[in-house]
């Protein structure tokens, strides 16, 4: 009896070590894909400044907005950053946010803005370390819906987040971070 309880007790980690690793809460890995929606229009610019104006205004008060965590603005939708790092729970089995500190994955400590491929120490597939790609947060939320689909011969074998706000999230949580 106690061993049939104990193989079970392994069996559970197992899978649970598993879904940390992919489709896990609010993924919906295995759901059909939901209809892509319209493109959100384009919002309305302001007008120039007239010559001699300053603009110093309109630029600190978008700096203070995204200092305050507003939110990122990804596909007409708004990450929220503490969403976002409960998101991140599906990326700690491999990866972490401190510098220097790799593990299955790279460090992910400032990884918005950094180039693919560049974290010392850490051994990559030859199409992360030759994509040429920097980890803005428009190709962040991209690769992270489909990691091997973005980049074939990339080593991480998440499947990827396919719902668009928890991606969002996760890129706003990410980006607080590398500040």
């Amino acid at each position: 009896m106690k061993r049939n309880f104990l193989m079970g007790a392994a069996a559970v980690a197992g899978l649970m070590t598993l879904s940390a690793c992919g489709g896990g809460a609010g993924s919906d890995a295995n759901a059909p894909a939901a209809e892509e929606t319209a493109a959100a229009p384009a919002a309305e610019e302001p007008a120039a400044p007239a010559e001699g104006e300053a603009t110093e205004a309109t630029d600190a008060a978008a700096t203070e907005t995204a200092d305050a965590g507003a939110g990122l603005q990804l596909a007409g939708l708004t990450g929220d950053p503490a969403k976002g790092e409960k998101v991140f729970a599906l990326c700690r089995s491999c990866h972490v946010l401190e510098e220097g500190v790799n593990r299955v994955g790279p460090s992910l400590y400032n990884v918005v803005g950094r180039k693919s491929g560049t974290v010392a120490g850490f051994s990559y597939s030859d199409a992360n370390k030759n994509s040429g790609v920097t980890w803005t947060t428009d190709v962040l939320f991209e690769y992270l819906k489909d990691p091997k689909g973005f980049m074939p011969g990339t080593k991480m074998a998440f499947p990827g987040i396919k719902n668009d706000q928890d991606r969002a999230n996760l890129v706003a949580y990410l980006e607080s971070q590398s500040k």
